[in-house]
Parts: structure tokens; sequence; C-alpha cells
């Protein structure tokens, strides 16, 4: 038996959304807040390279919501690690990948 396999691609958008997020109260990634605190941080490299889009320039600071992080680690690579605060979500939180 052959399984059948769908016509199209599927966008990064479609398989996102299959995911579950149980999202947890404490951010497992922290940046330092505010413009003057995130000189050696690679803002405009880490606002394009997300997968999820959890980073966003505004002006010269850098936002971040880590609710939708698909804990890639990512910006832990690309970014100086006296920059950034970076940790698996507690047990049971966090991303929960669906692969169907």
């Amino acid at each position: 038996m052959s399984a059948k396999v769908e016509d199209r691609m599927l966008s990064i958008e479609d398989i996102l959304q299959r995911n579950v997020w149980d999202v947890a109260e404490d951010p497992h990634i922290e940046i330092p807040k505010g413009a003057d605190n995130q000189s050696g941080i690679p803002k405009k490299a880490l606002a394009l390279l997300c997968p999820a889009a959890c980073y966003t320039e505004m002006g010269d600071e850098l936002l971040f919501s880590y609710e939708g992080c698909v804990e890639c680690a990512l910006c832990r690579v690309i970014t100086p690690k006296d920059k950034i605060s970076w940790r698996y979500p507690r047990s049971g939180r966090g991303i929960q990948y669906r692969f169907t």
C-alpha cells in the first residue's frame, strides 16, 4: 500500500498552525530591555531569521515575544552569550509539535 501524498507544498504558516503551545507564565528567553542595553545584539538578523517572527525591530530597540517561540535556538546561536538568556521552558510547557 502506498500513502497518498498531498499535491501542494505546505507553507511555514500551515506547518506552525498544526502545533500546540502550552505557554509558561515566565519567559524562557530574555534579552536586555531598552536600546542602550542591546548593543552587540544582531537585531536585524533576529527580526529577519526567527521562523516564528518572535523578534521585532521598533526603532533602535528589539522587542521580543516568547509566546509563539518554536524553541529552535537560532537566537541563541547568533547572539553573543552575554546578551541573551536562553533555556527550555519548564517541563511540559512550550511548543508541542504535531507531525500529522
